[in-house]
């Protein structure tokens, strides 16, 4: 088992604590697919579902992790051809404080 989580390790990289948010920010949004997030990162999909494990509750890390499971958003192979976006189109806007 330990060369298994060995193999799945992402490369050395710190993240920051803004990182860090960032990252469990993408991860949580329906339409940020892994990929996106590798691509950011430099995380792939395992070594996501290891930091959301390590940084939340077990609920929360529980109901993330039943609702990305299949997703079709979550994984751009399975995305339709028609969704060229990474994000919904409200979720950048900006806030009013």
């Amino acid at each position: 088992m330990a060369t298994l989580l060995t193999a799945l390790e992402p490369p050395n990289k710190s993240l920051s604590v803004d990182e860090q948010s960032r990252l469990i920010e993408m991860a949580w949004e329906d339409r940020t697919p892994f990929e996106a997030i590798k691509r950011q990162f430099g995380l792939n999909e395992p070594a996501v579902i290891r930091l959301m494990r390590q940084q939340l509750k077990r609920r929360s890390f529980n109901s993330w992790r039943a609702r990305v499971t299949g997703r079709a958003t979550k994984h751009q192979a399975k995305r339709p051809a028609s969704v060229l976006r990474a994000h919904c189109p409200s979720q950048y806007k900006i806030k009013n404080r």
